[in-house]
């Protein structure tokens, strides 16, 4: 795991926050950021997110700082990068072995911890993306105050909540080496009126990816039933139509980018009981 948080992104602009709806208070606008954060489609240049739409490029401001980590003496967020650090781990091992069951090579993903903004391969992005995958680069790139923000804002405290947000974005990665991505984003430039469909399907399944990881650490007692709820709560917590809800008091189905919470939930919890990536298949089905 590489930690820049002391560091700054260069000045080659950044993905910035997509336009939000009018007649939307302080608190909508944050809640719209947040589906933009946890949310996104997968491949082609940009960067891909748990809870939000495609990334988009912009001018960024430059964040201060060196590209020096925090000493861990006067790291206040020691604990939850450690936890970060445990579950990025855990998340690649878990799928490193399910690969060489199936006598496929995995690349393993690294994680970047950041602040304010940060370079990646996908292009500059503020800390405004939140949580976000880069296929270009193969990196997960995770600022954690969003961790307060799930609980302050989203209504979805815990670790394991936390733990839900990585493995989706591990899931990603899953798509990214499968090839699942890269064939999305082609079907997407092809019939550019399925992009949403197709992107909800990449999600539901990167959804699924992080119940199969929820199944194998809950299988080695490294989990229980609480830590389960706080993830299958996040997962509901970020549905589109109650962050549309939040955001904008209305719910239009046809935009959806991610699901419904209803989806979310039931994806992740098809992935987490069976354990088996086989059953993620959310492109091989009418019923989502």
């Amino acid at each position: 795991m590489i930690d820049a948080r002391g560091g700054g992104m260069s000045p080659r602009g950044g993905m910035s926050r997509a336009a939000v709806p009018g007649g939307v208070g302080v608190v909508g606008v944050i809640i719209f950021i947040l589906v933009q954060v946890l949310g996104g489609g997968g491949g082609g240049a940009g960067g891909t997110d748990p809870f939000g739409v495609d990334a988009q490029f912009g001018p960024q401001p430059r964040a201060p700082g060196s590209a020096q980590g925090i000493p861990a003496a006067q790291d206040p967020e020691r604990d939850l990068k450690d936890f970060t650090s445990y579950v990025v781990t855990r998340g690649n091992n878990v799928w490193e072995r399910l690969f060489r069951q199936q006598g496929q090579p995995y690349q393993r993903s690294t994680a970047v911890l950041y602040r304010s903004g940060v370079s990646t391969g996908c292009g500059d992005a503020s800390s405004a993306v939140g949580p976000f995958y880069c296929p270009a680069d193969q990196r997960v790139y995770l600022d954690l105050g969003f961790y307060n923000d799930m609980s302050d804002r989203l209504g979805a405290p815990g670790d394991f909540a936390w733990a839900y947000v990585i493995a989706h974005e591990i899931g990603h990665h899953v798509q990214q080496q499968l090839g699942t991505s890269d064939e999305v984003e082609r079907l997407r430039r092809e019939d550019p009126g399925q992009a949403n469909a197709l992107s909800v399907r990449l999600e539901l399944q990167a959804d699924c990816y992080s119940g199969v990881w929820a199944h194998t650490v809950f299988r080695r007692g490294d989990l229980e039933e609480g830590d389960v709820g706080e993830a299958v709560a996040a997962s509901e917590a970020v549905g589109d139509d109650r962050l549309q809800r939040q955001a904008t008091g209305r719910v239009n189905p046809d935009s959806f980018t991610h699901g419904s919470s209803e989806q979310r939930a039931r994806w992740f919890n098809r992935g987490r009981q069976s354990g088996e990536p086989g059953d993620c298949d959310t492109f091989g089905t009418d019923d989502l």
